[in-house]
């Protein structure tokens, strides 16, 4: 990262337990992660290991059983969320699906178009702002999603597993779409995939996390300049890297 870090995100010795049938079962287990301002960084880790759980607590949706999370640079209310599923409401237009954060807050009708439409143009759905759901792809009905988490203007933007579902077309696909859209609005994003090599192709920084309980395995800084390729040497280095730290498949 070029700029000065300034952390706007901390994790501190963050555990979650649940209760199950008279059993205590541990999904996170005393972890700290400093997330820094305007930063990718993607949180690393085999399937049911605890990452969407740690997610879930950055966004508040679950509390710690221990520890904090707190934001240094910016407000909790300032988030944004991608889900693994694409949350679109089937009855509702691209447009309508768009701007429905902002028509929550009371947002002008006008104004809220006009920041709706920017989206739709940004994530390229420029012409499909009529389409409903079920005229859209798997790939758009993301793009929706996307448009929709900018659209309140969050500071951090939080993502779980959101191409997890997809072809690897599209998959690829949309990588590099959220990358320029990322690089268009800087936000800080907190990416979750069990994907090896699209946490090389995406992130600033990459933890590692372990098999449930989750835990930080490893930091990975991932110093490689954009725009990525898959099969050049220093990116076959570093998935390597990860790949023998852990038992991930790719």
């Amino acid at each position: 990262m070029d700029e000065q870090r300034i952390v706007q995100v901390r994790l501190e010795n963050i555990s979650r337990s649940f209760v199950s049938r008279k059993t205590i079962f541990e999904a996170v287990n005393h972890v700290s992660i400093d997330v820094y301002k305007n930063e990718f960084l993607v949180l690393l880790g085999p399937g049911q290991c605890g990452k969407t759980v740690l997610l879930n607590m950055v966004s508040g949706l679950e509390t710690p059983t221990e520890g904090k999370v707190e934001f240094v640079d910016s407000d909790k209310t300032d988030l944004g969320f991608v889900f693994q599923k694409t949350a679109v409401f089937p009855w509702k237009t691209v447009m309508e699906n768009v701007e429905m954060p902002l028509e929550l807050k009371g947002v002008p009708k006008k104004e809220r178009r006009e920041r709706a439409q920017y989206l739709i143009d940004l994530v390229g759905l420029h012409g499909f702002e009529n389409a409903l759901p079920k005229q859209l792809s798997g790939g758009m009905k993301q793009r929706v999603g996307i448009a929709r988490a900018y659209c309140n203007n969050p500071q951090v933007l939080l993502m779980d597993e959101p191409f997890g579902a997809l072809d690897a077309q599209t998959r690829y696909q949309m990588e590099e779409e959220i990358l320029r859209i990322w690089e268009q609005e800087k936000r800080t994003v907190i990416f979750v995939t069990n994907n090896i090599e699209e946490a090389v192709y995406l992130a600033d920084r990459i933890i590692l996390l372990s098999a449930c309980p989750a835990t930080v395995k490893e930091v990975y800084e991932i110093a490689l300049p954009r725009p990525r390729d898959y099969v050049d040497t220093e990116f076959l280095k570093i998935r390597e890297a990860i790949e023998a730290n852990t038992d991930l498949a790719l």
